[in-house]
C-alpha cells in the first residue's frame, strides 16, 4: 500500500469512528430526553427502560446513576434502585448533590422489613442540612418520624393482633390489581384491571367494578356490572352504599398522565337489584380540575354524611380525607377532616364504622410498617383524635389499603400488594384483596393493654448497646466504680470526632481515604449516636413501665478492646457498668433514686444485674499501644470498647 493509500484508509477509518461516536452522541441526547419527558408523565415504565439503555452505556456518569435509581424506585423494580442510591453515595461528595439518597435507601429497607437498617438511614436523612436540592420542611421531620415508625414497627410485628389475613383465591384475584372490596347480602363487589375476556386486539383495559356471590363458603367466578355503571370510557374506580343500601356511590375516573387521574362522582339508585342511570353529583362535592374518589358513607352523630378523597384547595397535604353531610338528598359543602388525619402526605380511602365511631383510613405519613399503613381514628362528636395503626398483620411492609368490614359485621376486607400477591410481571405490583375475621361490633371494645405495650418496646431495645472511648472512663486507674455519668462520657466521645477523622484515614489516599472517612463517619452515626438515643428511649419507657408498679430487671455486661492486661479489662468493665448505673441514677435530678433496690411490696423498683466480662475472646484489631491509628482510632477497634444492657425482664423478685 503506497503513502496516499495509507493514509487516506486512516482518513476513512477515522471519519467513521467519529460518525460512529456523534451518532451515539445524538441517540444519547434523544434517550435522555425522551427519559425526562417520560418522568414528566410520570411514565415511569417508559421512563426506567430509557435510563437503562444510557445505563448500560455508561455507568459512571452520577446523575445518569440517581435518575435511573428514582425511575427504577417508581416502577416497582426496587433491587435495583436499591443497589444505584447505595452506588450513587460511593462517589465523592455524591451526599451533598443527592442527599434524598439516604431518605429513599431507609424507604427501601423499610419495605423490606428490615426496620434496623432503614433506621440508619432514616438517621442520616435527619442529619442532612438545608440545601436547594432537599426539601428540608418536609424530609427533615418526615425522617425523623420514619426513625420513630421503624421503632414501632418492631413492636407490631411483635404483638400481631389477628392470625394472618386469607388471600382470597384465584375467583376473586388475578395478576393485575383487585381492590375495594365490600360484601353484604353475600355478595362481594369489588375494583379490577382485568381483562374483559374480549377478542378484541384494540381492547384498553379500564377498571371494571365487578360482583361475585357467595355459594357454600367460596366465592363464585366473578361478573362485571353492565354499562349503567360501568363505562367503556372511563376508569370505573370504586363504589359504595348507603346504610340501607338503596343509593350508590360510584367513582369514574379519567387520566391525567400515566400514573394520576381525575376523578369524579356519581350516584344511582338500587331497587330490586337494578340500577339507575348514574348521575354526577354537583359541586361542591366534585370539583373542576380536582380529584373526588373513594366513597364511603357514614354518620357523624346524627348526621348521615360521605366521606371522599380529594387533592382539592384547603387540604393539608396531597390527597386529603374529606366529608359532604348529605340531607333531604342533597350533599353540604365538604369539610376536611382536619390535621388529626391528614398530612403532608397522601391519605386515602376512608370506610366509617359507626358501630365504633371509628374512622378506617390509610396513609404513608402517619408511622407505619411501610408505604401506606392503615389507620383508625375515633370521633368523639366535635372531632377525630390521634390515629392509631390498626397493627400487623393487617398491616405489612408494603401497601395496605382499601378497609372495609362487612354488612354481618364480623368480617373485615383490605386491598395489598405484600408478598404473596398475584403478580403478572413483577413482584409487590399489583394489590390483591385479603379478608380476616374480626370480633363482632356488638361486643364492647377491648381496653388497650398500655402496659403490655410499654413492656413489649422496650424489650425491643435490647440488647442495647454503648460506646467509649479508649479507656475511658477514668483511664489508667484500676478503679472498679466511676463517678462519671455515662450520658457524661458519651459527650465527651463526641468531641473527638475530628480526632477520629484525622487519624484513622491518615496515610491513605483517594478512594481508600474517602472509605475510611466514611466508616467512621458511619460508626459515630450508626453506633454511638444510635446507642445513646436508645438509652434515652429506654429509660423514658422504664419511667412509665415502673409508674404502673412493675419490677424491672436490668442485665449489664461489659466489654473492652485488648489494649492492656485482662486484669485492667475486666476492673474497666466495672467501671463502664458503674457509668451506666450513674445514669439512671442521675437521670432527671435522680428521678430512678427511689425505685432502685426498693423494698416496699407492689411498689415498681429497679433491680440491676452485672455480668462482668473484659476482654472479647476473639479480636482481629490490634493490641500495640504505638498503633494508635488501628488500635484506637480505627472503628473495629471502636466496636469493642463498649457496654450492654443484653436482658430486660418485668415482675421478677
Amino acid at each position: 500500500m503506497n503513502f496516499f493509500c495509507k493514509h487516506k484508509f486512516l482518513i476513512v477509518t477515522l471519519f467513521i469512528c467519529l460518525l460512529f461516536d456523534f451518532s451515539f452522541a445524538q441517540s444519547d441526547r434523544k434517550l435522555k430526553l425522551e427519559a425526562k419527558n417520560a418522568m414528566l408523565q410520570k411514565d415511569w415504565f417508559s421512563a426506567s427502560q430509557y435510563y437503562y439503555r444510557l445505563y448500560f452505556r455508561d455507568s459512571s456518569e452520577l446523575e445518569l446513576q440517581y435518575n435511573y435509581a428514582e425511575a427504577s424506585r417508581l416502577n416497582f423494580d426496587n433491587d435495583v434502585a436499591l443497589r444505584l442510591y447505595q452506588k450513587v453515595l460511593r462517589t465523592e461528595d455524591a451526599d451533598l448533590k443527592y442527599p434524598l439518597c439516604y431518605y429513599w435507601i431507609g424507604q427501601l429497607y423499610k419495605q423490606k422489613a428490615n426496620y434496623k437498617e432503614a433506621k440508619k438511614w432514616f438517621t442520616k436523612a435527619s442529619k442532612i442540612k438545608r440545601t436547594k436540592k432537599f426539601d428540608y420542611d418536609y424530609y427533615n421531620p418526615k425522617s425523623k418520624l420514619e426513625i420513630e415508625a421503624c421503632d414501632l414497627a418492631l413492636v407490631l410485628i411483635k404483638t400481631p393482633v389477628i392470625p394472618k389475613p386469607k388471600h382470597l383465591d384465584t375467583n376473586i384475584n388475578s395478576k393485575v390489581s383487585e381492590y375495594a372490596a365490600f360484601e353484604f347480602d353475600s355478595s362481594l363487589y369489588f375494583s379490577s384491571l382485568r381483562s374483559t375476556g374480549k377478542k378484541d386486539a384494540n381492547e384498553v383495559n379500564l377498571n371494571k367494578i365487578y360482583k361475585s356471590e357467595q355459594i357454600n363458603s367460596k366465592w363464585q367466578k366473578p361478573k362485571m356490572l353492565d354499562t349503567t355503571i360501568n363505562t367503556a370510557l372511563q376508569h370505573n374506580a370504586n363504589t359504595c352504599f348507603n346504610s340501607d343500601y338503596k343509593l350508590m356511590i360510584v367513582s369514574r375516573c379519567r387520566a391525567k398522565n400515566a400514573s394520576e387521574y381525575i376523578c369524579e362522582l356519581f350516584s344511582c339508585k338500587y331497587d330490586n337489584n337494578r340500577f339507575s342511570e348514574l348521575v354526577k353529583l354537583p359541586e361542591p362535592v366534585n370539583l373542576k380540575n380536582y380529584s373526588t374518589t373513594q366513597p364511603c358513607f357514614g354518620k357523624l352523630g346524627d348526621k348521615v354524611v360521605l366521606f371522599f378523597t380529594s387533592n382539592r384547595p384547603g387540604g393539608q397535604g396531597l390527597n386529603d380525607i374529606w366529608y359532604s353531610v348529605y340531607e333531604n338528598g342533597k350533599f353540604e359543602t365538604p369539610v376536611n377532616c382536619g390535621k388529626n388525619i391528614n398530612t403532608p402526605d397522601d391519605d386515602i380511602t376512608p370506610w366509617y364504622v359507626p358501630e365504633r365511631k371509628t374512622l378506617y383510613f390509610s396513609s404513608t405519613y402517619h408511622k407505619g410498617l411501610g408505604g401506606f399503613d392503615i389507620f383508625k381514628s375515633v370521633y368523639n362528636d366535635t372531632t377525630f383524635l390521634v390515629p392509631q395503626n390498626a397493627g400487623y398483620p393487617i398491616n405489612s411492609s408494603y401497601n395496605d389499603v382499601y378497609y372495609s368490614v362487612n354488612k354481618a359485621r364480623n368480617k373485615a376486607y383490605l386491598s395489598s400488594n405484600r408478598v404473596g400477591s398475584y403478580f403478572e410481571e413483577k413482584l409487590n405490583c399489583c394489590n390483591d384483596i385479603y379478608s380476616f375475621e374480626i370480633e363482632p361490633l356488638t361486643l364492647p371494645v377491648q381496653p388497650l393493654d398500655t402496659l403490655k405495650l410499654l413492656k413489649n418496646q422496650m424489650t425491643l431495645l435490647v440488647p442495647l448497646t454503648l460506646y467509649f472511648h479508649n479507656d475511658e472512663p477514668d483511664p489508667k486507674t484500676k478503679n472498679i466504680t466511676t463517678t462519671r455519668n455515662y450520658e457524661a462520657t458519651y459527650n465527651d466521645y463526641k468531641k473527638l470526632v475530628p480526632d477520629y477523622l484525622n487519624q484513622y484515614p491518615s496515610g491513605l489516599f483517594n478512594s481508600e481515604k474517602t472509605g475510611a472517612i466514611n466508616r467512621v463517619v458511619n460508626f459515630f452515626a450508626d453506633s454511638v449516636d444510635a446507642g445513646m438515643n436508645d438509652l434515652l428511649k429506654f429509660a423514658d419507657l422504664l419511667e412509665k413501665v415502673l409508674l404502673k408498679n412493675e419490677t424491672v430487671k436490668i442485665t449489664m455486661k461489659g466489654y473492652c478492646s485488648p489494649l492492656a492486661s485482662t486484669d485492667y479489662n475486666v476492673n474497666l468493665a466495672k467501671r463502664r457498668i458503674s457509668s451506666l448505673r450513674n445514669f439512671f441514677s442521675e437521670y432527671k435530678n435522680g428521678y430512678f433514686k427511689t425505685y432502685i433496690d426498693e423494698k416496699t411490696e407492689g411498689k415498681g423498683k429497679i433491680i440491676f444485674e452485672d455480668v462482668d466480662i473484659g476482654e472479647l475472646t476473639v479480636s482481629k484489631v490490634s493490641d500495640d499501644l504505638k498503633d494508635k491509628r488501628n488500635s484506637v482510632y480505627s472503628p473495629f477497634a471502636a466496636q469493642e470498647r463498649k457496654i450492654q444492657i443484653i436482658a430486660v425482664s418485668f415482675g421478677v423478685q
